[in-house]
């Protein structure tokens, strides 16, 4: 299964990565996340792990995940394992200071014969409010970019009025 989408958000490329990849306050910024707790120590980056826990299809569900990919601002990969499927999803972020482009793609790959055989099916299934609660996420992320935007140039026009006066 394939699921693909995008958003543009307008903020600069810096800040949306950096808040796409801002894992301990992620539960924070996604309503669907319950908690998000990173394992070990050390900067974000390829190798870090963590635990999520969401909620999907009016359930809690906790998946362990791990960047095995990070190319700051550009791109980061994310992997885990669950069900006996082994899930794929690579961010990728376009743009300069006044506007980027995120895009999302992710993959699974069946690994034991009960997800072969019960995946597709399954798939059929999710694909649409995977899409949705994907969709979402980016949704609640963009909002929280374009606020600190949006406060940045406050501020800086509160400063600029500061100085004259």
């Amino acid at each position: 299964m394939k699921l693909a989408i995008e958003e543009t958000i307008a903020a600069p490329i810096q800040l949306v990565f950096e808040l796409f990849t801002d894992l301990p306050h992620a539960a924070e910024h996604v309503e669907s996340i319950q908690s998000l707790e990173v394992i070990g120590k050390g900067p974000i980056g390829k190798g870090t792990r963590f635990r999520e826990t969401r909620v999907m299809f009016g359930k809690e569900a906790t998946e362990e995940m791990e960047i095995t990919a990070f190319d700051p601002p550009r791109s980061y990969r994310v992997e885990g394992i669950s069900c006996g499927v082994q899930y794929t999803t690579v961010y990728r972020f376009e743009g300069g200071q006044r506007e980027t482009k995120v895009s999302m793609e992710t993959t699974s790959r069946p690994l034991t014969l009960v997800a072969r055989v019960t995946g597709p099916i399954l798939g059929l299934m999710m694909k649409g409010a995977m899409r949705k609660a994907m969709a979402q996420d980016h949704a609640e992320l963009k909002r929280v970019a374009e606020d600190r935007v949006a406060a940045m140039a406050e501020a800086s026009d509160d400063d600029g009025m500061a100085q004259r006066g």
